[in-house]
Order: structure tokens, then sequence, then C-alpha cells
């Protein structure tokens, strides 16, 4: 019997795509370590790029698998190492996409990369101009620079004075001589107008910082916006007005109007003989002495602190609607706590989450709070109406004003020094109500979840005061000291 013929299994023929890929790869890279490419080019390369070699691939795998048909052979499958180069060629690509997309050059101006030496970004580059401009009487000056600090004085005589600081960050003197060629500030004047205008851009997308030092007669108004700098000015007759993002702004000895468009920044804001205007979206924010009226309309996340503000003040953010008609004293808002001192009514205030402390309060009262407790000490006595809900509320009035209370708490009692006062205590809703001293301002206190308390003004604590620090020993001889050398 003859046995049958064994036919060998079909061949596996060996793929060449994985290789090409590689190989592909590596002259890419060998280019971009030889100088021959542009690291940076490259990356951009691959990060819009990168899916060619998955199509590459998979061109290659589909011929091999035809020719492998033609040929009665099976063809080889992708395999383990196959697919750990799919999987990083997708990983890196995708970040590298990510990446080529994120914002760098914002990142950028938030890193303090320091004036000497080379940094991530490139080395830093400096250079300095000058320029000079006779200043029309009465006119305008406005300044744009996206990029770096201005700094407003005034100057003795009737032109305008600028000092321009660059940095630029590039990779070479060369690259940076040619976008310092194509930045230069420029200073336009158009009828009482006169335009500084940094240039930042004028080189395109490249990291260039300009600082400005300008003189300019005091009686000037003043229009600056920038983008990434601090910006101080200080001694303007004209009024003031200010578009900062991401830095400091801090003004003083303004005669005129003073607005504020602020986005991520902060402000110090001092001797203001006319009005104060802040909106948008601030960190820190301090205005005191200012002989005007006050307006604050915004988000103000950390906080904010105001002094001795002449006129009306008022105060509007998404947790915090506040106005009153005089600030004698200071006040202090932040995210959990609002403290005041001396100040004067009427006092509309409507917030949420906040411990409240106000001293030295005269005129009418109209304030609602939940989830925080309320002090509330009364200088002169007016019609007060006081809700709250979730905390306690304590009122001090003066010992011998005359007003009449209506109080209600709800799951909460209610306590007084003056006699005067029936208290019901019995239910779940407390109730006070009376006339104290002849009659005279209707006061209405409501609170639920919480007590009420009806002081007199002389039984308020006095507020702490900081311990004395101890005398501090006296310090033993000092041992004589070794010779000390430079390391």
């Amino acid at each position: 019997m003859v046995s049958p013929v064994q036919v060998p299994p079909p061949r596996y023929r060996r793929s060449l795509s994985g290789p090409v890929v590689l190989i592909a790869l590596g002259v890419l890279f060998l280019l971009g370590t030889m100088g021959v490419l542009d690291w940076r080019h490259l990356g951009h390369w691959f990060a819009n790029y990168w899916p060619l070699l998955l199509i590459v691939w998979g061109v290659l795998k589909l011929v091999e698998y035809q020719q492998a048909q033609r040929q009665g052979t099976r063809a080889s499958g992708i395999g383990a190492g196959g697919v750990f180069l799919v999987i990083f060629i997708i990983i890196f690509g995708l970040i590298a996409t990510h990446a080529s997309r994120f914002h760098w050059e914002q990142l950028r101006d938030q890193i303090d990369i320091g004036d000497d030496g080379d940094s991530f970004f490139g080395s830093k580059y400096n250079f300095d101009d000058q320029l000079t401009q006779t200043f029309p009487a009465g006119g305008t000056l406005r300044i744009n620079d996206t990029r770096g600090a201005v700094n407003v004085i005034a100057s003795q005589d009737d032109q305008i004075h600028v000092v321009v600081h660059k940095r630029i960050s590039a990779e070479s003197q060369t690259e940076a001589d040619k976008w310092n060629a194509g930045t230069k500030p420029q200073l336009t004047v158009s009828g009482n107008v006169v335009t500084l205008n940094a240039n930042n851009q004028g080189a395109g997308d490249h990291w260039v910082a300009e600082d400005l030092d300008i003189s300019v007669p005091r009686k000037a108004a003043v229009v600056a916006s920038t983008r990434y700098g601090d910006v101080s000015i200080t001694g303007r007759e004209g009024n003031l007005e200010i578009t900062s993002q991401h830095g400091d702004v801090n003004t003083t000895d303004i005669n005129g109007k003073v607005s504020l468009n602020l986005d991520h920044s902060s402000a110090r804001i001092s001797q203001i003989a006319s009005d104060v205007s802040i909106t948008g979206r601030a960190n820190d924010v301090s205005v005191e002495d200012v002989k005007g009226a006050a307006h604050l309309d915004g988000e103000f996340m950390e906080s904010v602190k105001l002094a001795k503000i002449s006129q009306p003040v008022t105060f509007k953010s998404s947790r915090t609607n506040m106005d009153f008609s005089r600030l004698d004293g200071d006040l202090d808002l932040d995210s959990g706590d609002l403290q005041a001192s001396d100040l004067i009514g009427p006092l509309r205030l409507n917030t949420r989450s906040k411990d409240i402390r106000l001293t030295g309060v005269s005129g009418d009262v109209r304030m609602e709070d939940e989830n925080g407790s309320v002090e509330l000490r009364m200088n002169k006595l007016g019609s007060m109406q006081v809700e709250n809900h979730k905390g306690d509320i304590q009122l001090y009035l003066p010992d011998k004003a005359g007003f009449q209370l209506d109080a209600h708490a709800r799951n909460g009692e209610i306590e007084t020094d003056f006699d005067q006062l029936k208290i019901d205590n019995s239910n779940d809703q407390a109730i006070a109500t009376g006339t104290v001293g002849g009659g005279g301002p209707h006061v209405v206190v409501s609170n639920e979840h919480g007590t009420i308390e009806i002081r007199k003004a002389s039984a308020a604590p006095e507020p702490p005061t900081p311990p004395k620090a101890p005398k501090a020993p006296r310090a033993p001889a000092a041992p004589k000291a070794p010779q000390v050398t430079e390391n």
C-alpha cells in the first residue's frame, strides 16, 4: 500500500512593514540629531502627520498579504512587537498632537524665565530703546503692551519720554536681532491722542517682552491695555483707564476717575480724588483713601480690602450684593468672612456662607445671610431688618436707644439685655416684641436654625488684644567665631 504524500504546510512570509516603519523613524531622528532637520519642525511634523505611519504600515501589510496569496504562502500577522509599535505610535502621536495645540505662549508668559542664561524656551537676549515726542496739551495717552510691565510717571516738560527694556527668547543672537528689528515700539499722534504700541507681535508668534518706563505730562489722561505684565501709574490729573490680564495694577495720586477692567489680575488703588470703578475677574483688590464713590462689579477670587471711601460704595458679585453711603473705617471681604468698621448707612447687604462682623454702623440696615453668623454693633440706630438662616445673630444696640422690636427665631432661642422686651421661648418659634425707650426705629429680626441676641452696646466684649510678648532671656556670650573662608 502506497502511503499518501505529505504536503508541507504553507510557509510564513516574514513581514517588512515593521522594519520599514522603524527605518523611517530612525532616519528622521538621525537627521534631527545631525542638525539637518530642526527639532521643532520635526516635532510639528510628527504631531500633525503621525497617522501616515499607520497608513504606510497598513498598505505594506496589504501588499504582503496579496503576494502571499499569489505564492500560496501564509501572510505573517502583526505579532507582539508590531502591536507594541502600533500602540507606541498612537499614544505618542496623540500626546504630540495635543501638545502642539496647547497654548505654550500663555504657559511661557507665566513662567519666570529670568533675564540671563538659557531657558527651556531658548536663550534670553536684552535690547534697550528710547522714544521722545512732543505731547499735545490736554491730550490722551493710549498704551498697548501685550507682554511686559508698564510704568507711568509725571514728566517735567511737555514731552513724552519712553525708555524700552526689551527681552527676546530666541535660539541665537542673529534670530534675536531679526525679531528685535521687527518689534520696534511705535509712537503715533492723531489729533490730541498719542498712541504708544509696544508692537510685541511685530515678529509673529515669538516671545518678546517689552517693559515701558513712560514720563508724560501730569494733566494727560491715560488709557493702558496689557495682557501679561504689571502696571504702575502715579501722579495723574486726568482720568485713568486700565485693562489688565495676568498682572498687578498699582495706581496712586490720581485726581481724575480711575476705571479698571481686570482679568486674573490684582489691584492696589490709593489716594484717588474722584470715583473708582473695578470690573471683571480679579484676584485680590485693595482700595484706600478715595474722595469719590467706589463701584466694584465682578468676581473677586481672593480678598477685597476697602478703607476711607468718602462717597457711596457698591459691590456686586455672584455671592454678595452690598451698598452703603460711606466708609470711614475699613472693610475686609474674602470667601468666608466680611468685617467692617465705621460704616455709614443706609446699608444693604445680601450674601451667603459668610460670617459677618460689622462694628460702628450708623443708619438704616437691611441684611440677609445664610450659613454664617452675624454680629452687628450699631453706633447710631436706624430702621433695621436682619434675616439669617443656619447661623446665630448678635445685635448690640446703644444702651439708651429707643426702638420697636419684632424678632422671630425658628428652632432657636432669643435673649436680650433690655427688660422692656417680652420674650416667649416656649415653642419651636421664639418671639420677642416690645418698645424700648419710648419707641423709635423699627427693628425686625428673623432667624431659622439659630439664636438671636439683642444686647446693649455696653455689654459688647472688647476685641481681644494680642498678648505681650515675653521678654526674651539674655543670650549667653557667643564663642569666638572661627575664621570664615569662601568655598
